[in-house]
């Protein structure tokens, strides 16, 4: 039996390992935003000053640069591919799980354990952060091994152990705060405060355990926040770090236009609830059951197991809270408050809920620790996700054919795509049939595990296949070493470029241009026609509407009766726009990627050679 669990921890560790790296290693730098962090990770790895992040040169000051100081580091390392840079989310996942499952397991047991470091892996919302070059990978880790301290302190029974749990929440905490700002404080603050008036444990806040640890934050940020600040537009840079990133993210701030951020990304009521079942994805429904659960026990004491908190203090004991009803309670402070805050915020974008679902994980952890009284509706919810992820296989063989259509270039193309998708798919299934006949037996928990490691096998094998016949849609660097070879020997000018755009070509192309900024008006225009009136032999290059579809898309549009009024024209040496006739340029070279951006390079006078 012991060999057997052994044997399934590992066969579990290794198919998590498999599903983050297949995201992580498979594919290039996409849009949106991985282009620009990669940028900024880049110059980061080369750049004499190392307290201000650089996007192309110029101060990029919304987040701190710790993420940016690993990723460099790597870079300068092993080189500026894709996966190089994205190596150390590896850690970040690693240290993610470990730091939940830690804490499930020291509350309720190593199921529970198991089950919250799966989950957290496995949310979309957790697995795309996991997988995507940013500051949100290493603040979700942060924030969790934060938690974990959090934890271990809040219910330490021995003032040691207090200690060091608070002083590991505030060791992490400083590594958060230097990842995306005080952003990463949110969570656990507000943990701790849900748990003080919910347990009412006022004399938590009393305990000088509970602040030594700041000295630890107080070391690491305000020895960046010197360097900032001693470095050239240090006073201007902090301003932007702490009051147009901070307080501008909640509501309008006094700032310049490109600064205002919360005019981005906008909130609209409801719009984390809406979205939440996608976010949790796809074991949305088990949440729901856990929840359920959750629910059904509270009042009911007699269910639970009731251990002593920690030892008797000036004559009276800590509050007695149930064993497995303490996880639920922690699980739920979680993530409701940061909701909560969230819900009211300016601006909204799906990765800011991503370091609260470690409380979620947590709840699901909980409630697979309790699938021995297993009832209908938790059969119910495990039967239904076997559906959803079922649906998922339909959806992903849909893909592929779709997909798979480019992909016979060649038979070794044609061989690995074939191969690798029919396994995937044929494990899958095989997995979810292995499933289904254990929740029919009542054996809940085998059920979990099966779905598990269907789940995976639809990560590793089908969904690794769709990363790379669409990598080709997201290959910026072409793009950027073809117009660094077009535009050699001659000055170039950015107009109106976004900072995907900008990354790109200081990646690729050159790192010194002129940059203009947009957006396109009459007096933007005006600019750039003084500014190649000064600088004749100038090249223009700006992002032009639209995408180019590849033959599969438009042969399935045709074939579904549908237009493609986004994509180009047929004929690309079409007229370029009215703004830039008006500033007498025409196109050197156009640029697209199939089903993705399109770009032109311009110069006065000549005639168009499309390319």
């Amino acid at each position: 039996m012991q060999n057997r669990s052994r044997f399934r921890f590992a066969l579990l560790c290794a198919c998590l390992a498999a599903s983050v790296a297949v995201g992580l290693l498979g594919r290039g730098y996409w849009t949106p935003d991985e282009p620009r962090e990669a940028d900024i990770a880049w110059r980061m790895s080369w750049q004499a000053g190392k307290a201000v992040p650089l996007l192309a040169g110029e101060a990029f000051c919304e987040k701190p640069p710790l993420a940016y100081w690993v990723a460099g580091a790597a870079i300068d390392r092993w080189g500026a591919a894709a996966w190089v840079a994205r190596l150390p989310n590896l850690l970040y996942a690693l240290v993610t799980a470990l730091a939940v499952g830690a804490i499930g397991r020291r509350a309720a047991g190593p199921i529970a354990g198991m089950a919250a470091a799966a989950a957290i892996t496995t949310f979309l919302l957790s697995y795309q952060v996991a997988i995507w070059l940013a500051t949100d990978a290493p603040l979700v880790a942060a924030v969790a091994v934060a938690l974990w301290g959090l934890y271990t302190g809040f219910y330490a029974g021995r003032r040691r152990e207090r200690l060091y749990g608070y002083t590991c929440m505030h060791a992490a905490l400083a590594l958060g705060f230097l990842c995306k700002s005080a952003a990463g404080w949110m969570v656990p603050v507000l943990t701790l405060a849900t748990l003080v008036i919910w347990e009412k444990r006022w004399r938590e806040l009393r305990r000088w355990e509970l602040y030594a640890g700041f000295a630890v934050q107080a070391a690491l940020i305000l020895t960046w926040v010197a360097f900032v600040y001693a470095g050239p537009d240090g006073p201007a840079h902090l301003k932007v770090f702490f009051w147009n990133n901070l307080a501008g993210r909640f509501a309008h701030v006094d700032a310049p236009e490109e600064l205002q951020y919360a005019a981005a990304h906008r909130n609209t009521p409801g719009k984390y609830l809406i979205e939440l079942p996608l976010y949790l994805w796809p074991w949305t429904l088990l949440v729901l059951a856990a929840i359920r659960a959750a629910w059904r026990s509270r009042g009911r004491p007699h269910l639970m197991r009731f251990p002593s908190l920690g030892p008797v203090r000036a004559g009276r004991p800590e509050p007695a809270i149930p064993d497995e009803w303490r996880l639920a309670r922690f699980a739920m402070a979680t993530f409701l408050p940061t909701l909560a805050v969230l819900s009211v915020a300016a601006t909204a974008r799906n990765i800011y809920l991503a370091p609260a679902l470690p409380g979620l994980a947590l709840l699901l952890g909980w409630w697979t620790r309790r699938l021995d009284r297993c009832d209908l509706w938790d059969a119910r919810a495990i039967r239904a996700t076997a559906g959803l992820l079922m649906l998922a296989v339909a959806v992903l063989t849909a893909a592929l054919l779709v997909l798979g259509r480019d992909a016979w270039d060649t038979l070794n193309t044609r061989t690995a795509f074939v191969a690798i998708s029919a396994v995937g798919l044929a494990l899958g299934a095989g997995f979810l049939a292995s499933a289904w006949c254990a929740v029919r037996q009542g054996r809940a928990l085998p059920a979990l595990f099966a779905l598990l490691l269907a789940y995976c096998a639809l990560l590793v094998g089908p969904a690794s296949q769709i990363y790379r016949r669409v990598d080709p849609w997201q290959d910026l660097a072409v793009i950027g070493r073809a117009i660094g070879r077009d535009s050699a020997g001659r000055p170039l000018i950015l107009f109106s470029s976004d900072e995907t755009t900008r990354a790109f070509i200081d990646m690729y192309a050159r790192t010194s241009v002129e940059f203009m900024a947009g957006p396109i008006n009459a007096t933007s225009t005006q600019h750039l026609k003084e500014r190649l009136t000064q600088a004749p032999g100038s090249l223009v290059m700006t992002q032009l509407p639209g995408r180019k579809d590849s033959r599969t898309v438009r042969e399935l549009a045709s074939l579904l009766g549908l237009t493609h009024s986004a994509g180009l024209p047929a004929d690309e040496s079409d007229a370029m726009p009215a703004w830039a006739s008006d500033s007498g340029l025409r196109a050197r070279r156009r640029y697209a990627l199939p089903n993705g951006r399109h770009y032109a390079l311009l110069e006065t006078g000549g005639a168009d050679t499309p390319r």
